[in-house]
């Protein structure tokens, strides 16, 4: 028997989960932990959020909030909805927890002591107007490796480059919008480069891994690694453990990749085994597996293991199983977009075995996979007509038929025994697909053999037999059951609140992937109650998502929707003036909660206006936005500024405002008629 160690990259905790997250890191390990567990292994699956860095200090200053109080609602969110959705962890811990600070620092003066770390003047951006450096995810700019506009300081996310922000073209300050200027600063820095070799041996050593993974880290190492700086000039994170360096943290890439060992001391901790963590993190016999999105590769793949290795004694990656991209809509999940479906807005709806099995069986394992809303309901109903069906019927029958207990079976024909080998031979090639972190393949696998008892039920005319024969059909309602509890069993990783159920049905707990495939339901055993597993969902279902409250859509129309104005003349409405715009600048109003005053570029002038658009869009959601101006509005002051126009938006009557937006061929100055 192996030992495991499985972790999930871990999310920011700077807003919820949607099925992005869920596709690419947490859904495919909880399958894969939990296939584990069936098979008895020795298995921990280790996550946490990730509390530090420039993303959570940019959403807090968006929401007037304090850091802490940022992670500690997100925290909360995210364990909660990862909970509903059956994602297993031993231990989800965070890296705000004393242990995780406490590890982490101890680690940084190893590495200096060694050597790994050294200390280095550097240039980095600092903007004027806000009085500050930058740290690189304050710095917006266009990526000098794709030319895409919305890259940020270390992060193209359009081509997957790290960059460094001094390599930006036209680099902005992401607070005020500002031009920065690069000055002197004093950082440390992890010599990466000294691990090239090693690295280069290790890698090469593992050439079963997705190839995504190592063409990445194979283009990484042919441009040569280089000196990266570990600590950032913040007042959040975990501060560097050296006098000289006041003021300064260590960097999240850095110090997050170390919070999957301090997660695994924290676990052994309230087990009362303080040293039991290294049982997993020091045996070399242990396999860690570590499930990625393709953006986490360059750290989970060479910085963490370079790190790991210079420590030394530490186990390194067995496997890194980097998925691919999930889309909606063909689109890229963007928040800003609107293009991203939530977590708990599923689960507030629907249940969670649908999402899972739809997002396994179309997992993106080696290239992009797209999620729409009609594919979903596809697969959902597929779910239950294959399986929830096939359950409920047989259950029924047992029921109607044999006083709700399993019949003692006939002699087996060669039809039951053809059923029965397919089961066992399904069990071991799934074992196979699922070792290789091959999810997809399992999961059609296993609605492959429920299609299988469907056509054995059917060709076996039960309801027939049950008048002219009735040892056939006790005997087809024996292996019918006997196959529902395989059943049960194979898909328990996919949809285990289905499986449960199903269990409950059958008088059966026990998960065992060995006994897939055998009889496990005693002849005699009082069956529970029949019940439908899983609801089809017709067309347009989704809307539910859409309404507040659980309100009807009527409803909303009635009471949400602004009633319509008195009429004007057309002579009247002749006279407005509404031009195309592009934002080009955003800043806060003095003791106004809701108002930004706005820069808008109208083609030959800039045009300086108030608009309440600070509960709806960030500063980086604004600046660059097309909208629709009404420029011949009478000027009026507000909060001491002048506002010369209006930008127009729509509102849903539910708390939504959305900017109006000029077609994409548009220009400042435009008309818009």
């Amino acid at each position: 028997m192996s030992r495991y160690l499985v972790t999930s990259a871990l999310p920011y905790a700077n807003g919820p989960s949607h099925l992005g997250h869920l596709a690419g890191a947490y859904l495919p390990a909880d399958i894969y932990v939990r296939f584990l567990r069936m098979c008895e292994e020795d298995v921990l699956y280790i996550c946490g959020t990730d509390e530090h860095g420039v993303p959570i200090t940019i959403k807090a200053e968006q929401m007037g909030i304090t850091p802490r109080e940022v992670v500690d609602r997100y925290h909360d969110i995210i364990k909660t909805d990862f909970e509903r959705f059956g994602i297993s962890f031993d231990n989800f811990s965070r890296t705000e927890k004393p242990e995780h600070y406490k590890f982490t620092q101890e680690v940084f003066l190893e590495l200096l002591e060694k050597g790994y770390i050294v200390e280095r003047s550097m240039k980095q951006f600092y903007c004027d107007k806000c009085n500050r450096f930058l740290p690189d995810r304050y710095v917006g700019g266009t990526c000098p490796q794709c030319g895409s506009e919305g890259a940020r300081g270390d992060q193209c996310e359009d081509c997957g480059s790290w960059l460094d922000a001094l390599d930006l073209l036209n680099p902005t300050c992401e607070i005020c919008g500002s031009s920065p200027d690069p000055r002197e600063t004093t950082h440390w820095f992890l010599r990466l480069n000294a691990f090239q070799e090693w690295l280069e041996g290790w890698l090469g050593s593992h050439a079963g891994w997705k190839n995504n993974v190592l063409n990445y880290c194979s283009g990484w190492l042919k441009d040569g690694l280089r000196e990266r700086a570990i600590t950032r000039d913040l007042d959040w994170g975990v501060p560097v453990p050296l006098k000289e360096a006041e003021g300064k943290v260590l960097y999240v890439w850095f110090e997050a990749l170390l919070g999957y060992v301090s997660s695994t001391i924290e676990l052994f901790a309230k087990r009362g085994e303080p040293e039991g963590w290294k049982d997993y993190w020091f045996d070399p016999e242990t396999r860690l597996v570590q499930f990625i999105g393709k953006d986490n590769i360059v750290f989970h793949a060479l910085i963490e293991p370079s790190v790991l290795h210079g420590l030394g004694n530490y186990v390194l990656p067995w496997n890194i199983p980097a998925n691919e991209y999930l889309t909606i809509n063909g689109q890229k999940i963007s928040t800003s977009r609107g293009t991203a479906i939530w977590l708990t807005d599923y689960l507030t709806n629907f249940p969670p075995d649908p999402m899972r099995y739809a997002l396994a069986i179309n997992a993106p394992e080696n290239r992009d996979a797209d999620f729409t809303w009609d594919e979903f309901r596809h697969k959902n109903n597929e779910l239950a007509d294959v399986f929830g069906n096939y359950v409920n019927r047989i259950m029924k029958f047992a029921h109607k038929t044999f006083e709700g207990k399993v019949p003692v079976p006939g002699t087996a024909g060669p039809e039951e025994t053809k059923l029965m080998t397919s089961a066992a031979a399904a069990r071991d090639e799934m074992e196979e697909l699922l070792r290789n972190f091959k999810i997809k393949a399992a999961c059609l696998r296993v609605m492959d053999l429920a299609r299988e008892g469907n056509r054995y039920f059917d060709q076996s005319e039960p309801w027939k037999t049950a008048k002219t024969d009735r040892d056939k059909c006790a005997t087809t309602i024996y292996y019918s059951i006997q196959l529902a509890d395989t059943l049960r069993i194979l898909f328990a990783p996919f949809i285990p609140f289905t499986c449960g159920r199903t269990g409950r049905m059958l008088g059966s707990d026990s998960l065992l992937w060995k006994d897939a495939g055998g009889e496990n339901i005693p002849v005699g055993r009082k069956l529970g109650e029949p019940e439908i597993l899983l609801e089809k969902l017709k067309k347009g279902f989704e809307k539910v998502m859409q309404q507040e409250g659980g309100k009807s859509e009527s409803a909303e129309q009635e009471t949400d929707k602004p009633a319509i104005k008195e009429t004007v003349s057309y002579d009247d409405f002749m006279k407005i003036d509404m031009r195309a715009g592009v934002v080009k600048e955003v800043n806060d109003i003095e003791g106004a909660d809701k108002l930004f005053r706005l820069m808008v570029d109208m083609g030959d002038h800039t045009r300086q206006l108030v608009a309440g658009m600070k509960p709806f869009y960030s500063k980086e959601e604004l600046i660059g936005r097309k909208v629709v101006v009404l420029v011949n509005l009478q000027p009026i002051r507000i909060r001491g500024v002048e506002s010369n126009g209006m930008v127009l938006a729509s509102d849903d009557g539910k708390g939504g405002v959305y900017l109006l937006q000029p077609g994409s061929d548009a220009s400042p100055g435009d008309g818009i008629h």
